[in-house]
């Protein structure tokens, strides 16, 4: 039976930040759409944004691509996970990636630390969104060595979770009946969402999709050629 704390936590929390989420996002788009980017420091310090950027967002692409697909493709995991040896791949990818993105995320908050520069550009937001995100990817991580097999129940517990809550009939048992850290992990996604419209995270959904279809775009340089010799 589902306790009073759970229902708080798994069902009116969820509700609570996506709400919050969609009425912020379409807020701050209609008010103050520029900021819908995130503040380049790249001019600050290029090579060390290159090794803590590119990992930590092929890493958490990866992890998220795979979780979306045991959301909508739950058969599919679950074909292929029949066979044990590609279970073992699959739970070998997901570490590795996750490990990935935690190694990229240390190296931007190394380089957010030791940079003074950096430090004058940094919100509070942006220390909460980075904590946020490192207790996500260290309890992804634990749940992978601690509680394995996590790709395989994960279509069984998380999946059907998740689509009680999108079909508004909230069956929160699914994760109360898993181990703390999965709960935890759970509970920190909800709160990375209600974080997500007052945060740089939103220049996630400007992701400059239209350059797949524009027309090529032509480049004259507008250069003096070498000047006439005199004579």
């Amino acid at each position: 039976m589902t306790t009073p704390l759970e229902l708080v936590l798994f069902v009116a929390v969820p509700y609570m930040t996506l709400l919050v989420a969609i009425a912020a996002s379409i807020y701050r788009f209609r008010t103050d759409s520029f900021s819908y980017s995130s503040l380049s420091s790249q001019f600050l310090e290029n090579r060390k944004l290159f090794w803590g950027s590119v990992p930590f967002h092929w890493g958490l692409l990866a992890v998220l691509a795979a979780h979306l697909l045991g959301v909508f493709f739950p058969s599919w995991v679950a074909a292929f996970n029949g066979v044990t040896l590609r279970m073992y791949f699959l739970e070998v990818t997901g570490l590795a990636f996750a490990l990935l993105a935690l190694l990229g995320l240390v190296n931007l908050v190394v380089r957010r630390i030791g940079d003074s520069k950096l430090q004058a550009v940094t919100s509070p937001m942006d220390i909460v969104v980075l904590l946020l995100l490192a207790v996500s990817l260290v309890t992804g991580i634990g749940i992978a060595l601690f509680h394995r097999w996590g790709s395989d129940w994960y279509w069984q517990m998380a999946a059907p979770y998740i689509w009680s809550l999108v079909l508004l009939h909230p069956e929160p048992q699914y994760i109360a009946s898993l181990p703390v850290l999965a709960q935890v992990h759970v509970l920190n996604f909800f709160l990375l969402l209600l974080v997500f419209p007052f945060s740089r995270l939103v220049h996630s959904v400007t992701v400059p999709i239209s350059y797949l279809w524009r027309p090529v775009q032509l480049v004259r340089w507008n250069r003096r050629g070498p000047a006439p010799l005199r004579r």
